[in-house]
């Protein structure tokens, strides 16, 4: 699976694969500007994590036949 992944993310040019004595895999630029985005996702994660908790919780309660899990 690891191989598929990293062989769409060369495939897509966002990391290079090279070939030495061992397998190396860098990013590309274009996969270096994603790092600040993923980060911001990441942060926005984490501060909000306990309030989607919370809002799911209150809508369980109000629709306790829901499915959505």
């Amino acid at each position: 699976m690891l191989t598929l992944t990293v062989r769409r993310l060369e495939r897509d040019g966002l990391v290079i694969r090279t070939v030495p004595a061992q397998v190396d895999y860098h990013l590309t630029e274009t996969g270096a500007s994603l790092t600040h985005p993923v980060k911001a996702l990441a942060d926005w994660s984490l501060e909000n994590c306990g309030g989607i908790a919370d809002a799911r919780q209150a809508y369980d309660a109000q629709h306790p036949d829901n499915d959505i899990r």
